[in-house]
């Protein structure tokens, strides 16, 4: 199937209220920019799961991949020196994409995160799952299960995931968050293909960000809903409900309830509208272009319209979290054509 054109539509419908009642960042003085390090799992100048460097008091630097799609530090036991010093209580989280179960103790600790341009970030003592195990979900879709595991190293920074199985990934657990020196320091970031900006500022939030406000979780302080979205299939009637840009996956997961079929027809096309500023449209299968996914799994049987976009999302635009005020917002950056 030829290629589809990506559409990138960027109207001016400014009575749309989420997007007109845009954020300030005049308190927001700190901002520190990590860049990821280069990928040889993706080709050069595209978007691939950030790698950062890590390291634990007493520790040296090491490689970690920040997710969107789930909360909290998940790191061998063995790569936290003096951890026999620490406390913690059990804990686990769930990655659904995969179907893996990340299962060990929780201890507090500083971190700090270092970018490829030498700029670094640490964080207050936070909550990092110690992990001793990995099991699968009966469903796993890319699990093998193991005993003391090594190499495990995942920072999720995402949110809205206290739902997905991740009922322990809470704010508190998320290392760009908690900074080690609050003051002046609007939390949240914006997320790019190349780096993330950690801490809003007017420098960093300036021009071009489409915004929705987010709903406070009734049930987790200082946490919020998801961000919502529309989809389209075909010429079908739009679907609403949520949408996650994951950082940590490059297939999408698709749900559309009630679809006749297990797979979408080949000539399928999909439509998603973020904000009445922001959309785009790819093909279901066969499309090359620059936010297309490698592939589109879909779930018919949720109840809830949902739509994980993986990482090639950032090929198109940048994100913006605001965790103080409850914005979430989108940048298009004409990446789709290069």
């Amino acid at each position: 199937m030829k290629q589809k054109t990506v559409a990138l539509m960027l109207g001016c419908m400014a009575s749309y209220a989420y997007a007109a009642d845009a954020p300030q960042y005049d308190d927001g003085t700190q901002s520190v920019y990590l860049q990821y390090y280069p990928s040889s799992k993706a080709a050069p100048g595209m978007a691939h799961t950030p790698g950062l460097r890590i390291n634990f008091p007493d520790g040296d630097a090491r490689p970690v991949e920040m997710d969107t799609g789930s909360t909290g530090i998940v790191i061998s036991a063995d790569a936290i020196p003096n951890i026999g010093q620490l406390t913690g209580t059990p804990g686990k989280l769930v990655y659904n994409s995969s179907g893996r179960i990340m299962i060990g103790t929780w201890v507090t600790t500083p971190v700090t995160l270092s970018g490829s341009n030498g700029t670094h970030f640490a964080t207050a003592p936070i909550p990092v799952l110690a992990v001793t195990q990995i099991a699968c979900q009966d469903n796993a879709r890319h699990c093998t299960p193991e005993d003391n595991p090594r190499g495990v190293a995942m920072m999720g920074v995402g949110f809205a995931r206290e739902g997905s199985e991740q009922q322990q990934s809470t704010p508190a657990t998320n290392p760009l968050l908690n900074p080690a020196t609050p003051e002046g320091f609007h939390k949240g970031y914006v997320v790019t293909r190349e780096g993330v900006h950690v801490g809003l500022n007017a420098a960093v939030t300036g021009g071009g960000f489409s915004y929705v406000k987010l709903e406070p979780d009734p049930q987790v302080a200082g946490e919020w809903q998801p961000a919502p979205v529309c989809i389209v299939v075909n010429n079908d009637p739009k679907r609403c409900g949520t949408a996650l840009i994951d950082t940590g996956v490059t297939d999408m997961f698709l749900t559309v309830p009630h679809y006749p079929d297990k797979t979408l027809p080949d000539n399928a096309s999909l439509t998603f509208t973020f904000t009445p500023q922001v959309s785009y449209t790819i093909a279901a299968t066969g499309d090359d272009s620059a936010l297309a996914p490698e592939k589109v799994i879909l779930n018919t049987t949720r109840v809830m319209p949902f739509v994980n976009t993986g990482v090639n999302f950032l090929n198109g635009f940048d994100v913006l979290y605001d965790a103080k005020q409850g914005y979430f917002g989108y940048r298009p950056v004409n990446r789709a054509s290069q």
